[in-house]
Protein backbone atom coordinates (compact mmCIF):
# COMPACT_ATOMS: atom_id res chain seq x y z
CA UNK A 1 0.00 0.00 0.00
CA UNK A 2 1.23 3.98 -0.82
CA UNK A 3 2.76 6.00 1.98
CA UNK A 4 0.06 8.26 3.12
CA UNK A 5 1.30 12.01 3.75
CA UNK A 6 0.90 12.45 7.09
CA UNK A 7 -2.13 14.16 8.23
CA UNK A 8 -0.45 16.35 10.99
CA UNK A 9 2.41 17.48 8.33
CA UNK A 10 -0.66 19.27 6.42
CA UNK A 11 -0.22 22.86 6.37
CA UNK A 12 -3.38 25.01 6.77
CA UNK A 13 -6.48 23.77 5.48
CA UNK A 14 -7.76 24.09 9.38
CA UNK A 15 -11.55 24.06 8.06
CA UNK A 16 -11.06 20.56 5.93
CA UNK A 17 -9.24 19.10 8.33
CA UNK A 18 -11.53 19.75 11.18
CA UNK A 19 -14.63 18.55 9.20
CA UNK A 20 -12.73 15.37 8.52
CA UNK A 21 -12.08 14.79 12.34
CA UNK A 22 -15.55 15.51 13.12
CA UNK A 23 -16.90 13.00 10.88
CA UNK A 24 -13.93 10.32 12.20
CA UNK A 25 -15.97 11.19 16.11
CA UNK A 26 -18.69 10.82 15.06
CA UNK A 27 -20.14 9.35 11.76
CA UNK A 28 -23.65 10.21 12.14
CA UNK A 29 -22.52 13.94 11.01
CA UNK A 30 -22.71 12.22 7.61
CA UNK A 31 -20.06 12.56 4.88
CA UNK A 32 -17.62 15.41 3.79
CA UNK A 33 -17.75 17.37 0.67
CA UNK A 34 -14.68 19.45 -0.04
CA UNK A 35 -14.69 22.04 -2.66
CA UNK A 36 -11.78 23.86 -4.38
CA UNK A 37 -8.65 24.36 -6.50
CA UNK A 38 -6.42 21.43 -8.12
CA UNK A 39 -3.77 20.74 -5.99
CA UNK A 40 -4.95 22.45 -2.60
CA UNK A 41 -4.57 19.00 -0.55
CA UNK A 42 -8.04 18.21 -1.07
CA UNK A 43 -6.95 13.85 -1.81
CA UNK A 44 -4.18 13.73 0.82
CA UNK A 45 -6.25 15.12 3.79
CA UNK A 46 -8.41 12.23 2.55
CA UNK A 47 -6.24 9.48 2.44
CA UNK A 48 -4.20 10.35 5.40
CA UNK A 49 -6.88 10.14 7.30
CA UNK A 50 -6.47 6.39 7.58
CA UNK A 51 -3.27 6.66 9.44
CA UNK A 52 -4.64 8.42 12.38
CA UNK A 53 -7.93 5.94 13.04
CA UNK A 54 -7.46 3.06 15.88
CA UNK A 55 -8.07 -0.54 14.32
CA UNK A 56 -11.70 -1.57 14.52
CA UNK A 57 -12.57 -5.40 15.29
CA UNK A 58 -13.97 -7.11 12.14
CA UNK A 59 -14.50 -10.73 11.70
CA UNK A 60 -12.58 -12.76 11.08
CA UNK A 61 -12.68 -14.39 7.27
CA UNK A 62 -15.48 -11.99 6.53
CA UNK A 63 -15.26 -9.96 3.25
CA UNK A 64 -18.45 -7.45 4.63
CA UNK A 65 -16.10 -5.87 7.22
CA UNK A 66 -18.84 -7.13 9.78
CA UNK A 67 -19.04 -6.16 13.70
CA UNK A 68 -17.89 -9.22 15.75
CA UNK A 69 -20.53 -8.08 17.89
CA UNK A 70 -23.00 -8.00 15.79
CA UNK A 71 -22.61 -9.69 12.56
CA UNK A 72 -24.73 -9.43 9.35
CA UNK A 73 -26.35 -12.83 7.99
CA UNK A 74 -24.12 -12.28 5.09
CA UNK A 75 -21.31 -13.61 7.06
CA UNK A 76 -22.74 -17.34 6.96
CA UNK A 77 -23.99 -17.36 3.95
CA UNK A 78 -21.79 -15.29 1.65
CA UNK A 79 -18.08 -15.56 3.48
CA UNK A 80 -18.65 -19.15 5.26
CA UNK A 81 -17.87 -18.39 8.47
CA UNK A 82 -19.22 -20.59 10.90
CA UNK A 83 -19.06 -20.57 14.90
CA UNK A 84 -20.77 -22.19 17.30
CA UNK A 85 -25.15 -20.24 18.47
CA UNK A 86 -24.94 -17.91 20.81
CA UNK A 87 -21.29 -17.40 20.48
CA UNK A 88 -19.66 -14.45 18.92
CA UNK A 89 -17.55 -15.71 16.17
CA UNK A 90 -13.80 -15.71 15.57
CA UNK A 91 -12.48 -12.05 15.46
CA UNK A 92 -9.37 -10.32 13.78
CA UNK A 93 -8.59 -6.47 13.68
CA UNK A 94 -7.81 -4.40 10.72
CA UNK A 95 -7.30 -0.48 9.83
CA UNK A 96 -10.31 1.19 9.26
CA UNK A 97 -10.78 1.42 5.19
CA UNK A 98 -10.58 4.11 3.31
CA UNK A 99 -11.94 2.93 -0.29
CA UNK A 100 -11.27 4.95 -3.34
CA UNK A 101 -14.00 4.82 -5.81
CA UNK A 102 -12.74 5.83 -9.31
CA UNK A 103 -15.03 7.66 -12.10
CA UNK A 104 -14.69 4.92 -14.41
CA UNK A 105 -15.71 1.93 -12.20
CA UNK A 106 -18.18 -0.42 -13.62
CA UNK A 107 -21.22 -1.01 -11.65
CA UNK A 108 -20.11 -4.61 -11.06
CA UNK A 109 -17.25 -3.15 -9.87
CA UNK A 110 -18.85 -1.14 -7.10
CA UNK A 111 -22.03 -3.21 -5.83
CA UNK A 112 -20.40 -6.80 -6.57
CA UNK A 113 -20.76 -9.25 -9.07
CA UNK A 114 -21.16 -13.45 -9.99
CA UNK A 115 -17.41 -15.13 -8.32
CA UNK A 116 -16.76 -16.33 -11.98
CA UNK A 117 -13.93 -18.47 -10.45
CA UNK A 118 -16.47 -20.04 -8.05
CA UNK A 119 -18.99 -20.91 -11.09
CA UNK A 120 -16.68 -22.08 -13.62
CA UNK A 121 -14.22 -23.85 -11.19
CA UNK A 122 -17.35 -25.48 -8.31
CA UNK A 123 -20.49 -24.91 -10.50
CA UNK A 124 -22.16 -23.05 -7.56
CA UNK A 125 -23.25 -19.63 -7.60
CA UNK A 126 -21.64 -16.91 -5.63
CA UNK A 127 -20.56 -13.49 -4.83
CA UNK A 128 -17.66 -11.50 -5.34
CA UNK A 129 -18.54 -7.83 -3.14
CA UNK A 130 -17.77 -4.73 -4.40
CA UNK A 131 -15.91 -1.80 -2.66
CA UNK A 132 -19.08 -0.73 -1.40
CA UNK A 133 -18.82 -4.34 0.99
CA UNK A 134 -14.99 -2.71 1.44
CA UNK A 135 -16.13 -0.16 2.45
CA UNK A 136 -18.58 -0.76 4.99
CA UNK A 137 -18.19 0.86 8.60
CA UNK A 138 -15.21 3.01 7.00
CA UNK A 139 -14.80 5.43 4.81
CA UNK A 140 -15.75 5.36 0.50
CA UNK A 141 -14.09 8.21 -1.04
CA UNK A 142 -14.67 9.92 -4.59
CA UNK A 143 -12.16 12.57 -6.19
CA UNK A 144 -14.41 14.55 -8.52
CA UNK A 145 -17.38 13.07 -7.40
CA UNK A 146 -19.41 15.82 -9.50
CA UNK A 147 -18.19 14.29 -12.76
CA UNK A 148 -19.83 10.95 -11.11
CA UNK A 149 -22.07 9.35 -13.87
CA UNK A 150 -25.91 9.61 -12.82
CA UNK A 151 -26.44 5.95 -12.87
CA UNK A 152 -23.96 5.23 -10.41
CA UNK A 153 -25.42 8.56 -8.07
CA UNK A 154 -28.50 6.92 -8.15
CA UNK A 155 -27.16 4.06 -6.52
CA UNK A 156 -24.88 6.22 -4.21
CA UNK A 157 -27.69 7.69 -2.86
CA UNK A 158 -30.07 4.08 -2.26
CA UNK A 159 -27.62 2.76 -0.76
CA UNK A 160 -26.45 5.75 1.87
CA UNK A 161 -30.29 6.48 2.63
CA UNK A 162 -30.76 2.54 3.38
CA UNK A 163 -27.43 1.51 4.45
CA UNK A 164 -27.74 -1.88 2.87
CA UNK A 165 -26.62 -2.79 -0.57
CA UNK A 166 -28.89 -5.02 -2.38
CA UNK A 167 -27.30 -7.03 -5.65
CA UNK A 168 -29.42 -8.56 -8.38
CA UNK A 169 -27.21 -10.67 -10.79
CA UNK A 170 -27.75 -13.45 -12.90
CA UNK A 171 -29.40 -15.46 -10.83
CA UNK A 172 -28.38 -14.30 -7.41
CA UNK A 173 -30.14 -12.16 -5.16
CA UNK A 174 -27.76 -10.71 -2.41
CA UNK A 175 -28.00 -8.22 0.24
CA UNK A 176 -25.41 -7.05 2.79
CA UNK A 177 -24.68 -3.57 4.95
CA UNK A 178 -22.95 -0.93 3.32
CA UNK A 179 -22.65 1.55 5.94
CA UNK A 180 -20.02 4.11 5.16
CA UNK A 181 -19.13 7.85 5.63
CA UNK A 182 -19.15 9.14 1.84
CA UNK A 183 -16.29 11.85 1.59
CA UNK A 184 -16.04 13.53 -2.17
CA UNK A 185 -14.00 16.23 -3.59
CA UNK A 186 -14.37 18.30 -6.58
CA UNK A 187 -13.56 21.47 -8.80
CA UNK A 188 -17.12 23.51 -8.59
CA UNK A 189 -15.47 25.06 -12.33
CA UNK A 190 -15.71 21.60 -13.27
CA UNK A 191 -19.42 21.06 -13.13
CA UNK A 192 -22.31 21.04 -9.98
CA UNK A 193 -22.95 18.37 -8.08
CA UNK A 194 -26.43 16.69 -7.87
CA UNK A 195 -28.37 18.61 -5.25
CA UNK A 196 -29.52 14.71 -4.04
CA UNK A 197 -26.21 13.88 -3.65
CA UNK A 198 -25.09 16.81 -2.48
CA UNK A 199 -27.55 16.94 0.73
CA UNK A 200 -26.31 13.55 1.35
CA UNK A 201 -22.68 15.01 2.66
CA UNK A 202 -23.10 16.13 6.37
CA UNK A 203 -20.46 19.00 5.80
CA UNK A 204 -19.28 21.42 3.06
CA UNK A 205 -15.92 23.26 3.39
CA UNK A 206 -14.21 25.03 0.60
CA UNK A 207 -10.69 24.75 0.14
CA UNK A 208 -8.21 27.72 -1.80
CA UNK A 209 -4.69 27.54 -2.52
CA UNK A 210 -2.53 29.45 -0.24
CA UNK A 211 -1.76 32.75 -0.49
CA UNK A 212 0.34 33.38 2.57
CA UNK A 213 3.84 33.16 1.43
CA UNK A 214 5.54 31.64 3.85
CA UNK A 215 2.66 28.59 3.69
CA UNK A 216 3.91 28.40 0.20
CA UNK A 217 7.33 27.57 1.21
CA UNK A 218 6.72 24.98 3.90
CA UNK A 219 4.57 23.10 1.68
CA UNK A 220 7.03 23.16 -0.86
CA UNK A 221 9.96 22.16 2.01
CA UNK A 222 7.43 19.37 3.47
CA UNK A 223 6.04 17.98 0.30
CA UNK A 224 10.14 17.92 -1.14
CA UNK A 225 11.15 16.06 1.85
CA UNK A 226 8.35 13.67 1.55
CA UNK A 227 9.19 12.66 -1.46
CA UNK A 228 12.81 11.90 -0.95
CA UNK A 229 12.50 10.22 2.39
CA UNK A 230 9.00 8.74 2.64
CA UNK A 231 9.90 6.72 6.03
CA UNK A 232 12.00 8.91 7.42
CA UNK A 233 9.20 12.03 6.83
CA UNK A 234 6.33 10.04 8.20
CA UNK A 235 8.36 9.01 11.70
CA UNK A 236 9.31 12.51 11.88
CA UNK A 237 5.42 13.25 12.14
CA UNK A 238 4.41 10.12 13.91
CA UNK A 239 4.31 11.65 17.02
CA UNK A 240 1.67 14.12 16.22
CA UNK A 241 -0.21 11.46 14.04
CA UNK A 242 -0.51 9.48 16.92
CA UNK A 243 -1.68 12.59 19.00
CA UNK A 244 -4.64 13.14 16.89
CA UNK A 245 -5.79 9.82 16.84
CA UNK A 246 -5.78 9.00 20.36
CA UNK A 247 -7.68 12.79 20.50
CA UNK A 248 -10.49 11.35 18.05
CA UNK A 249 -10.34 7.69 20.22
CA UNK A 250 -10.90 9.77 23.50
CA UNK A 251 -13.67 12.47 21.91
CA UNK A 252 -15.58 9.16 20.39
CA UNK A 253 -15.19 7.62 24.48
CA UNK A 254 -16.74 11.29 25.51
CA UNK A 255 -19.20 12.40 23.19
CA UNK A 256 -22.05 10.61 24.77
CA UNK A 257 -21.48 12.86 27.76
CA UNK A 258 -21.63 16.40 25.97
CA UNK A 259 -24.72 17.95 26.49
CA UNK A 260 -26.68 20.59 24.65
CA UNK A 261 -29.21 22.88 26.12
CA UNK A 262 -32.77 23.89 24.59
CA UNK A 263 -31.33 27.61 24.55
CA UNK A 264 -28.47 26.03 21.91
CA UNK A 265 -31.31 24.38 20.01
CA UNK A 266 -33.17 26.69 19.80
CA UNK A 267 -30.24 29.09 18.37
CA UNK A 268 -29.71 26.34 15.89
CA UNK A 269 -33.21 26.56 14.33
CA UNK A 270 -32.88 30.44 14.09
CA UNK A 271 -29.78 30.31 12.51
CA UNK A 272 -31.28 27.71 9.84
CA UNK A 273 -34.35 30.02 9.64
CA UNK A 274 -32.55 32.89 8.83
CA UNK A 275 -30.37 31.26 6.41
CA UNK A 276 -33.20 29.81 4.61
CA UNK A 277 -31.82 26.03 4.52
CA UNK A 278 -33.71 23.57 2.93
CA UNK A 279 -35.48 21.01 4.93
CA UNK A 280 -34.57 19.81 8.84
CA UNK A 281 -31.45 18.06 8.27
CA UNK A 282 -29.28 21.30 8.58
CA UNK A 283 -30.39 21.64 12.40
CA UNK A 284 -29.65 17.97 12.77
CA UNK A 285 -26.40 17.78 11.14
CA UNK A 286 -25.82 21.17 12.88
CA UNK A 287 -26.21 19.96 16.28
CA UNK A 288 -24.21 16.52 15.75
CA UNK A 289 -21.37 18.29 14.84
CA UNK A 290 -21.20 21.51 16.97
CA UNK A 291 -21.87 18.53 20.17
CA UNK A 292 -18.27 16.33 18.38
CA UNK A 293 -16.54 19.76 18.29
CA UNK A 294 -17.19 20.11 21.67
CA UNK A 295 -16.05 16.89 22.29
CA UNK A 296 -12.53 17.11 20.44
CA UNK A 297 -12.41 20.04 22.60
CA UNK A 298 -13.02 18.26 25.73
CA UNK A 299 -15.75 20.81 27.13
CA UNK A 300 -18.92 19.19 28.73
CA UNK A 301 -21.12 21.45 27.18
CA UNK A 302 -21.75 22.58 23.52
CA UNK A 303 -21.77 26.59 23.58
CA UNK A 304 -22.56 29.21 21.05
CA UNK A 305 -18.13 28.99 20.23
CA UNK A 306 -18.71 25.19 18.80
CA UNK A 307 -21.86 26.77 16.96
CA UNK A 308 -20.05 29.26 14.86
CA UNK A 309 -16.98 27.42 14.35
CA UNK A 310 -19.29 24.43 12.55
CA UNK A 311 -21.94 26.46 11.20
CA UNK A 312 -20.69 27.15 7.31
CA UNK A 313 -19.47 23.61 7.29
CA UNK A 314 -22.88 22.28 8.41
CA UNK A 315 -25.07 25.21 6.15
CA UNK A 316 -23.35 26.34 3.89
CA UNK A 317 -24.67 23.63 0.75
CA UNK A 318 -27.99 23.81 2.11
CA UNK A 319 -29.13 27.29 0.95
CA UNK A 320 -32.11 27.65 -1.20
CA UNK A 321 -31.32 30.06 -4.04
CA UNK A 322 -31.96 33.36 -3.76
CA UNK A 323 -32.07 35.37 -7.08
CA UNK A 324 -32.67 39.06 -5.57
CA UNK A 325 -29.50 37.92 -3.21
CA UNK A 326 -26.20 37.87 -6.10
CA UNK A 327 -23.65 37.51 -3.33
CA UNK A 328 -21.86 34.07 -2.49
CA UNK A 329 -23.43 30.90 0.19
CA UNK A 330 -20.45 32.01 2.48
CA UNK A 331 -21.15 35.51 2.78
CA UNK A 332 -25.10 34.53 2.97
CA UNK A 333 -23.83 32.47 5.95
CA UNK A 334 -21.13 34.73 7.26
CA UNK A 335 -24.59 37.42 7.83
CA UNK A 336 -26.25 34.80 9.26
CA UNK A 337 -24.35 34.09 11.78
CA UNK A 338 -23.49 37.50 12.44
CA UNK A 339 -27.07 38.03 13.01
CA UNK A 340 -28.12 35.17 15.22
CA UNK A 341 -24.92 34.79 17.01
CA UNK A 342 -23.55 37.90 16.97
CA UNK A 343 -19.65 38.64 15.80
Amino acid sequence: MKQAFPFAAIVGQDDMKLALLLVAVDRSIGGVMVFGDRGTGKSTAVRSLASLLPPMAVVSGCRFNCDPMAPASSCANLCEVRHESGTPPPSESMAVPVVDLPLGATEDRVVGALDLERALTRGEKGFEPGLLARAHRGFLYIDEVNLLEDHLVDLLLDVATSGENIVEREGLSVRHPARFVLVGSGNPEEGELRPQLLDRFGLSVEVKTPANLADRVEILRRCDAFERDREAFTASWAGQNLATGDLIEASRGRLGQVTISDAILETLAKLCIAMGADGLRGELTLMRASRAAAALADEPEVTLDHVRRVAAMALRHRLRRNVLDDSGSTARIDRAIAEVLGS
